[in-house]
């Protein structure tokens, strides 16, 4: 696809941006002197991704993608404004770094770190990725969901050795699941990097459902994490984070599975 083309297409949605009963094709092609059949080619791209939608009365509109990619990055920031201090209690709680993640692209997407000492290295690790399946942070995150959702999630992710404890295959997986989900946390056991543990606890919105996750990373070469000491800090921060969104845990259903974006 040509620039010129990437600007017309951004032309087309700026057009509809406006336009909230609709627009037809050939009004578009006509504000944007535009020829039709490049309007027809734009606009079933744009269409078929779901950017944008044709109404019964043959008039085009946004589509529910941008509300997906709004909501995203809506709450993202959301989170990380309200997160900020509760991130910060924890980790003066514990002593110990303390993460702030989300899920994009099956992956898990740092949002925040913060450690007992300042440290410019803390915006090193905003915007990486790690895998699910061996980080508490990923694990957090999906083990609220049904053994099926997370078989057909895993078709599409490899199971990559990082050291001597990684998971590596998906029935270790789904019983490492079943535990988390039973205590409420989940637990990199040095699965990701050597002589580091950590404990993770899903993070839910005013849905219930769930939009990322808080941990506690702690460096165990001489000492194994305390555990029975240390999950409840970090059950209760991200139930305090979940309460800051609008999540009441009497009247929400069963934790049910991120929107994924991207």
């Amino acid at each position: 696809m040509t620039v010129q083309s990437i600007e017309r297409i951004f032309d087309i949605l700026e057009l509809l941006s406006r336009e909230r009963s609709g627009i037809s094709l050939t009004e578009i092609g006509r504000r944007l002197d535009l020829h039709k059949s490049t309007v027809f080619r734009l606009m079933s791209v744009l269409r078929r991704r779901g950017y944008i939608e044709k109404g019964e009365d043959n008039l085009y509109r946004i589509g529910v993608r941008f509300i997906e990619l709004s909501s995203s990055y809506l709450n993202n920031i959301e989170l990380k404004t309200e997160a900020e201090p509760i991130l910060r209690n924890l980790s003066n709680l514990t002593g110990q770094t303390v993460y702030l993640a989300t899920l994009q692209n099956n992956e898990v997407v740092y949002l925040d770190k913060v450690e007992q000492h300042n440290s410019l290295r803390k915006y090193a690790i905003v915007g990486q990725r790690r895998p699910l399946y061996c980080t508490s942070l990923g694990k957090a995150m999906i083990m609220h969901r049904s053994d099926d959702e997370i078989k057909e999630l895993f078709r599409s992710i490899p199971f990559e050795r990082f050291t001597p404890h990684t998971i590596q295959d998906l029935p270790t997986l789904l019983e490492e699941l079943r535990i988390s989900r039973q205590r409420g946390w989940a637990f990199d056991n040095e699965e990701y990097e050597p002589g580091i543990q950590c404990v993770g606890a899903p993070i839910k919105d005013y849905r219930g459902v769930v939009i990322g996750a808080i941990s506690v990373a702690m460096i165990c070469v001489k000492e194994k994490m305390n555990t029975e000491q240390i999950a409840p800090l970090v059950v209760r921060a991200a139930r305090e984070l979940s309460y800051r969104l609008g999540w009441i845990a009497s009247s929400t259903p069963a934790e049910r599975t991120p929107v994924i974006v991207g």
